[in-house]
């Protein structure tokens, strides 16, 4: 039995889309094209038969590690009843010592993403600002050593830019 992961309504909605235009799509176009290729005749010198097979392989591996991961995700669509501090979910403003804004989402890890700033809820940062209110200071450690952060503003849907 595995143990149940967190995981955003949308990030959720990215997967079952990235499930269903693999299952719909891609893998049809991919067996057609290796059925074609086969048709051509000699397998084993025939580049677009070994590329399709190939493919087809990627394919199902990705669709069999969604399928097994969907089944272990708990989607979180509530927004917690103390909406003035951090949790799962939560739109995060905060000012390092330089001054600088930096906003995070705190995500499931399933949809961490640094360049859109969502962050896993199991990183360091995320784990320093669960249940911080506006006005905390937190400590993160990083490769460079320890940056200080103070929490400018919680969100439960996205900030406007």
């Amino acid at each position: 039995m595995s143990v149940a992961r967190y995981i955003t309504p949308e990030g959720a909605r990215r997967l079952r889309d990235e499930l269903d235009q693999l299952w719909r799509v891609k893998r049809p176009r991919a067996t057609q094209a290796v059925a074609e290729a086969a048709a051509m005749g000699d397998r084993s010198e025939n580049a677009e038969y070994i590329y399709g097979k190939k493919l087809l392989r990627e394919i199902d591996g990705r669709i069999r590690f969604l399928r097994k991961t969907m089944d272990c995700l708990r989607v979180v669509d509530r927004i917690p009843h103390d909406t003035d501090r951090i949790y799962f979910g939560a739109w995060v403003r905060l000012r390092d010592e330089e001054e600088n804004v930096h906003t995070y989402h705190i995500v499931g890890p399933d949809e961490s993403d640094a360049q859109k700033g969502f962050i896993s809820v199991n990183s360091p940062m995320a784990k320093a600002l669960l249940k911080k209110s506006e006005r905390d200071e937190i400590i993160v450690r990083k490769p460079g050593g320890e940056a200080l952060f103070t929490v400018i503003g919680i969100s439960y849907e996205a900030f406007d830019s």
